[in-house]
């Protein structure tokens, strides 16, 4: 991973053409989402030889079998989230970081956890270098991180065989959760809408494909 920082013209661009293609061909509609899209780097997550690859609508190997998502997927999941500045927001996946990047860009106050160390060292080195400061945790994500709990906001980026109940309950009453679920190979994503202490509003939305949420409340 490369940890040169270089944002010309040519960089700038491309991004704005990436924002105009999630806008007038994938239809995201949320201001506030394409514009993030539009201030992060994406190539800074990337090896520079990589570069070119950075503004395709499409995901990238990040290593220890993780993936850095697709824009279009990242744009997707954020937006259903009506992310406001101060939301309290549990990220269970930091993977690259990317995602991360966007929610603070957001305003959210972001809380994100990995499973794989590697993957968690470098996010948090890399993100401290470009001047992003969540909270950091090393740990099974599919568990959320109670001790923080209530979250206006959940956002689950790895595909999950059902919803886990203990993120649910780390949920506040009114607060929106986004998880993709299914088997290995494809999954819906669903929002979920905690109405009460007891009730929760589900809603099945369109299919895609994420790495496997892995632990003791998943795979």
């Amino acid at each position: 991973m490369a940890y040169k920082f270089v944002d010309n013209y040519r960089e700038k661009g491309a991004r704005k053409k990436l924002v105009t293609l999630l806008a007038d061909e994938r239809k995201i509609e949320d201001k506030d989402v394409l514009a993030a899209i539009g201030k992060v780097p994406r190539h800074f997550f990337f090896p520079e030889t990589f570069w070119v690859q950075a503004y395709k609508d499409i995901a990238f190997p990040i290593g220890e079998g993780q993936t850095i998502s697709q824009p279009y997927t990242v744009a997707y999941q954020t937006q259903l989230l009506h992310i406001k500045k101060g939301d309290k927001v549990l990220e269970i996946g930091t993977g690259s970081g990317y995602q991360t990047c966007i929610l603070l860009e957001l305003g959210g106050t972001v809380y994100t956890i990995e499973r794989q160390e590697k993957l968690y060292e470098r996010a948090k080195l890399f993100l401290g270098k470009m001047g992003y400061k969540p909270m950091f945790f090393l740990g099974d994500g599919s568990k959320g991180i109670a001790e923080h709990a209530p979250y206006d906001k959940i956002l689950v980026t790895a595909g999950a065989p059902f919803v886990p109940e203990t993120l649910l309950k780390q949920l506040k009453i009114g607060g929106i959760c986004v998880i993709p679920v299914g088997d290995e190979q494809s999954q819906k994503m669903i929002t979920i809408f905690r109405v009460n202490e007891t009730d929760y509003e589900r809603i099945e939305l369109d299919t895609f494909r994420f790495v496997p949420l892995v632990g003791d409340q998943a795979w």
